[in-house]
C-alpha cells in the first residue's frame, strides 16, 4: 500500500519542562496508589509458573512423537518453545492479570488431536490446573485455565518444522509457510509485540504511558474488544503511535497527547505504526482498496506485522461513538488540567457510571447445568453480545445505540447464573421538531433472531444452557450490580420516564427461554412445510409467526417497543450521551399475530379451493355440452328427399 513518508515524521521533538516534569510526578504517583504496578513476589510466582508450563509442554510434544511412532532418537529431539505476548509481554500487566502465552509445536503435533485432546487431558489431571475452558471454535483457538491461581491463555502454532529448536525466531516470515490461518493468527500475537517494543522510540516512557490508559479504559468502561471496545492490543498500538509523533515526551505529556490526538482523529482513517508491506507470501493484508470488507472497518487499528491485520474489526457505531466520546471527555479534562497548571487525574479516571447513565437497558440472563456447562456458555454468549448491537443498529436504521457494559454480575445465591447489561439511547440529532425526535422501535424480532440464529447455534449446547433477555428501566436494575448491593441515590435532575401499556397487558414481562432441543427441530419442521407454501417469503419471520402459533394467551411473550426521545439537556454525572428518553410499549400481542397468519393460510387454501372449483366447473360445463349435442344429433328427424 503506498503511503505519503510524510506521516511517518514526528509531530514535535520537543522536551519537558518542569511543569510536565511535576505532572509526571504527579501521575506516577497516582498510578501507584492504584495498584497499578505488581509486586515482586507476584512477579516471581509468574515466572514459576511459565517455567513449570514450559516443562509441561516439552513433556507433552514428547508423548505425541512416541504415540506416533517415531524412534528414541527422534523422541529424545522433539521440543516444544513456549513465548509470552500481549500485555505480560509488554511489562504493564497489573496485579491478577493473565498471561497470554503462545506454544509452538511441530507439524506432526495437530491442534484438534494433540493440543485440545492430549495436552489438555493432560493438564486436567493436574491438582495445579483450575477452570480448564478449551475454547476450539474461536477465531483465534485458545485454552484459558489457572495455574497455582495465575490465569493463563494459551495458543497454539504448529509450523512446518519437525524439530522446534531452543532458539526459533517467530519474527521471521518464513515462520509462517504453510501453515493455516488459525496458526498465522496465532503467530500474530507476539510478532505484533514484539515489532511494537522495537518501533517505540522509549520503551519505558511507553510502558508506563500504556499502564496509564489500560486503566483509563477500564474505568471508563470500553475496556473489552469483544463487545466492540478497545482491547490491549487496540490501546497499545494508539499509545505507540502516539508515542512515534511525540519522541521526547514523558507519560503525562503523552497522556495530553493521546486525548489531544484521537480526539481531533477523522475515523476510518486507519491507525498505523508503519506501512503495510505486501509481503511474498500471498497472505491476505487489510487493504481497503481491494478487499470490499475492509471497507466497512469503522476504527481500523492496524497491526504492524506481516500479514498486517484490522485489529478492532468488532467496533459498531455505537461503540464507535462512546470512545469517541470519551476522546474528546478526556480531551476537555487535559485542558483544564493544562490551564489551571494543577493536578486533576482523578477526574480523568472518574469511573463511568454504567447503571445511572441511561433509562432503559437490556438485561441478559444466562444459565447453565453447573460450573464447566457455564464457563463454556459464558465464554460463548459472551462472544456473540456484539451480534446483537449490530442487529439493533441494523434494524433500527442505526438510530438506537447500545452500550455493552464489559464483564458480566452474579447473584450470590444463584451461583451458575450471569447476567449483562446493555445501555440504550436514541441517536443524538439536531432535530427541535418533538415529533420529529420520538422513535418507535420494536426490538421483539430482532431479540428472537439474536437467539435463535446466533446463541443457539452453539456446536457443544446442552441441557439446561439457556438465555433470557428483558428489557428494564432504570429503576428495575437490580441490586446485586451495586457495590454493597443498594442503589445508588438518584440524581439531582430527577429525570421523567412515562410508561405506555397496552389495554390487555399490564406487566412487563421477560421474553422466555427458548429450549434449544424442542423448539429448534418444531421450527425446522414447520419452516420447510410454510416456505414450500409461501415461496419467497422471509423465513425468519414465517419462523417468528410460527412461534406466535404455539403461543397462547397465559404464556405470551411481550415486544420490547421503546418510543425514544433526545433530551434537551445533560445528567447530572456529565457522561456524554445520557439525553436520552425510552418510553415502553407493549405491541400487538402473539395472539393477534398467529390470528393474521391463520387467517392468512385460510385465505390461501380458500382462493386455492374457489379456482380449482370453478376450473371443474369450467370443464364439466364443457364436457357435459358437448355430449349433449351429440346425443341430440342421433335423436334428431332425417331430412327426406324427392318429390311429394
Amino acid at each position: 500500500m503506498a503511503t505519503n513518508i510524510d506521516i511517518w515524521q514526528p509531530v514535535s521533538r520537543s522536551s519537558p519542562d518542569e511543569f510536565d516534569l511535576l505532572e509526571n510526578q504527579e501521575l506516577e504517583k497516582f498510578l501507584t496508589n492504584k495498584g497499578v504496578f505488581e509486586s515482586r513476589e507476584e512477579s516471581s510466582k509468574r515466572e514459576e509458573v511459565l517455567g513449570r508450563l514450559d516443562q509441561i509442554v516439552k513433556t507433552w510434544v514428547k508423548n505425541v512423537c512416541r504415540a506416533k511412532g517415531y524412534s528414541e532418537s527422534i523422541v529424545d529431539e522433539a521440543n516444544a518453545k513456549l513465548f509470552t505476548f500481549g500485555s505480560y509481554r509488554l511489562g504493564v500487566h497489573g496485579p491478577g492479570a493473565d498471561i497470554d502465552t503462545l506454544c509452538v509445536g511441530p507439524q506432526y503435533a495437530s491442534r484438534s488431536e494433540d493440543f485440545f485432546g492430549g495436552l489438555q487431558k493432560m493438564l486436567s489431571e493436574m491438582p495445579e490446573v483450575e477452570e480448564l475452558h478449551p475454547i476450539t471454535e474461536a477465531y483465534v483457538p485458545v485454552m484459558k485455565f489457572k495455574f497455582n491461581g495465575v490465569s493463563i491463555d494459551l495458543l497454539y502454532a504448529n509450523v512446518s518444522l519437525s524439530c522446534i529448536p531452543e532458539d526459533l525466531d517467530i519474527s521471521q516470515d518464513s515462520i509462517l509457510l504453510n501453515v493455516d490461518p488459525k496458526t498465522v493468527r496465532s503467530l500474530n500475537g507476539c510478532r505484533v509485540t514484539d515489532l511494537i517494543l522495537r518501533l517505540v522510540p522509549n520503551v519505558e516512557t511507553f510502558c508506563t504511558t500504556l499502564k496509564c490508559m489500560r486503566l483509563w479504559a477500564k474505568r471508563r468502561g470500553i475496556y473489552s474488544n469483544v463487545s466492540g471496545f478497545l482491547g490491549g492490543i487496540n490501546l497499545a498500538l494508539l499509545v505507540a503511535r502516539v508515542c512515534q509523533m511525540y519522541p521526547n515526551a514523558i507519560p503525562s505529556m503523552l497522556v495530553t497527547r493521546f486525548f489531544r490526538v484521537y480526539d481531533q482523529w477523522r475515523w476510518p482513517l486507519p491507525v498505523m505504526l508503519c506501512p503495510v508491506e505486501e509481503g511474498s507470501l500471498g497472505l491476505r493484508t487489510w487493504d481497503p482498496r481491494t478487499n470490499c470488507m475492509d471497507k466497512l472497518h469503522r476504527m481500523p487499528i492496524i497491526t504492524p506485522a506481516y500479514p498486517s491485520m484490522n485489529s478492532s474489526y468488532n467496533v459498531s457505531a455505537s461503540t464507535l461513538q462512546f470512545m469517541v466520546q470519551e476522546f474528546h471527555r478526556g480531551n476537555e479534562i487535559c485542558k483544564a488540567i493544562e490551564v489551571s497548571k494543577g493536578s486533576c487525574w482523578d477526574s480523568l479516571f472518574e469511573p463511568f457510571a454504567f447503571f445511572e447513565a441511561y433509562r432503559n437497558y437490556l438485561q441478559i440472563d444466562i444459565a447453565a447445568k453447573d460450573g464447566v456447562d457455564l464457563l463454556n456458555w459464558k465464554g460463548w454468549v459472551e462472544s456473540r453480545i456484539r451480534l446483537l448491537t449490530l442487529k439493533i443498529e441494523r434494524d433500527t436504521n442505526g438510530m438506537v445505540q447500545c452500550h455493552p457494559q464489559p464483564g458480566e454480575f452474579s447473584e450470590k445465591s444463584k451461583p451458575f447464573q450471569h447476567s449483562y447489561f446493555m445501555g440504550l439511547q436514541r441517536k443524538q440529532q439536531g432535530s427541535a421538531n418533538p415529533k420529529e425526535s420520538q422513535l418507535q422501535v420494536d426490538l421483539r424480532t430482532t431479540v428472537d433472531e439474536f437467539i435463535n440464529y446466533d446463541v443457539y447455534e452453539y456446536a457443544s449446547w446442552k441441557e439446561r444452557m439457556s438465555i433470557q433477555v428483558f428489557h428494564i428501566k432504570r429503576k428495575e436494575i437490580p441490586t446485586f450490580v451495586f457495590p454493597g448491593g443498594v442503589h445508588p441515590s438518584q440524581p439531582i435532575r430527577e429525570r421523567r420516564l412515562s410508561v405506555k401499556r397496552s389495554r390487555s397487558h399490564t406487566t412487563d414481562a421477560a421474553i422466555d427461554t427458548i429450549s434449544k432441543k424442542t423448539k429448534r427441530s418444531e421450527n425446522t419442521v414447520h419452516l420447510d412445510i410454510i416456505s414450500e407454501i409461501l415461496g419467497n417469503f422471509d423465513s425468519s419471520r414465517v419462523l417468528l409467526l410460527l412461534k406466535g402459533l404455539r403461543s397462547n394467551s397465559s404464556s405470551s411473550k411481550p415486544l420490547m417497543v421503546f418510543t425514544a426521545e433526545q433530551d434537551s439537556g445533560a445528567s447530572k454525572t456529565g457522561n456524554s450521551g445520557c439525553n436520552v428518553h425510552m418510553q415502553q410499549e407493549l405491541e400487538v400481542s402473539s395472539i393477534f399475530y398467529a390470528f393474521c397468519f391463520r387467517l392468512y393460510i385460510i385465505i390461501f387454501f380458500f382462493l386455492l379451493y374457489s379456482i380449482v372449483r370453478l376450473y371443474c366447473n369450467v370443464l364439466f360445463f364443457s364436457t357435459h355440452t358437448l355430449f349433449y349435442c351429440n346425443e341430440y344429433s342421433s335423436f334428431a328427424p332425417t331430412k327426406v328427399s324427392g318429390n311429394r
